[in-house]
């Protein structure tokens, strides 16, 4: 008999990843999502010909069960589908901050946990998801956590102790990236610029820049270096962009998103 999976949390990331598992190849006869909100329910049917059921059917039907909620609403859904729940089954938590213990710690015992931090890039099959093992977690459950984010973008097994820092770079990551985008696009109106051509101009360094880095392999500040000439425009700005002190923002900007990390999943 053919795996089910289930998404319960029909929300952007939820959306993102049943359309990925879609496009992957997944039959939507073996995957089932929770969603309690009718309207939503017959727009994701309409959508992708998918069953959507209440969370505790999706629990007792499924053999892996993406959880795709926000991390307050985590105790919550695992209490409603805790009474479902048999050991063998998978839960994927993509629940920023929540720990694969605290899961465990609701759910009967034997049921493997897989923690999962994604990033929103994955709307564009672009995604960066770090993948964990709880502590019921064999290779066949990583694997099968692997082949759900890896519809979406690319995926890492990292120790659960590292995400926390992958939170703060890879998570919160894309953000950063648009702040500077943004700073960018505002310099260029500043500098005279019509504000969709700073866009345009902004955009395409950026995704350029991108697929150099992706596709040369080479060290970023190899690349760097080959754009900046001797006393040339580009050293210019560098040494403002020094001045300001901009490098040990990111670190401190960084360093903050992981303490923040680190509280969420202490409850705080």
């Amino acid at each position: 008999m053919a795996q089910q999976t289930a998404i319960l949390g029909a929300g952007v990331m939820g959306e993102t990843l049943l359309s990925g598992l879609v496009r992957a190849g997944r039959r939507v006869d073996n995957l089932l999502v929770g969603e309690k909100r009718a309207e939503r329910a017959k727009e994701l049917e309409d959508r992708y010909g998918v069953a959507v059921v209440s969370n505790l059917e999706a629990a007792t039907k499924a053999d892996t069960l993406a959880l795709v909620v926000k991390p307050q609403d985590m105790a919550d859904l695992l209490r409603e589908i805790a009474p479902a729940l048999r050991p063998g089954q998978l839960i994927v938590s993509l629940a920023a901050g929540i720990t694969t213990a605290f899961i465990e710690s609701h759910v009967p015992d034997g049921v493997a946990v897989v923690r999962v931090m994604p990033n929103t890039p994955a709307l564009v099959d672009e995604g960066m998801a770090a993948i964990s093992p709880g502590s019921h977690c064999d290779e066949h459950h990583l694997a099968e956590a692997e082949a759900l984010m890896a519809s979406v973008g690319k995926v890492l097994r990292i120790p659960e102790r590292q995400q926390d820092a992958v939170t703060a770079i890879s998570g919160s990551g894309p953000a950063y990236i648009f702040f500077v985008v943004e700073s960018m696009i505002e310099a260029g109106v500043h500098l005279g610029l019509p504000r969709a051509t700073a866009t345009d101009l902004v955009v395409q360094t950026l995704v350029g820049s991108a697929k150099m880095l992706r596709e040369t392999g080479t060290h970023p500040t190899v690349l760097r270096e080959q754009v900046t000439s001797p006393a040339g425009t580009t050293a210019a700005a560098l040494r403002e962009l020094e001045i300001h002190r901009v490098r040990a923002a990111f670190l401190a900007a960084m360093e903050a998103a992981r303490d923040r990390s680190r509280a969420l999943a202490e409850g705080s």
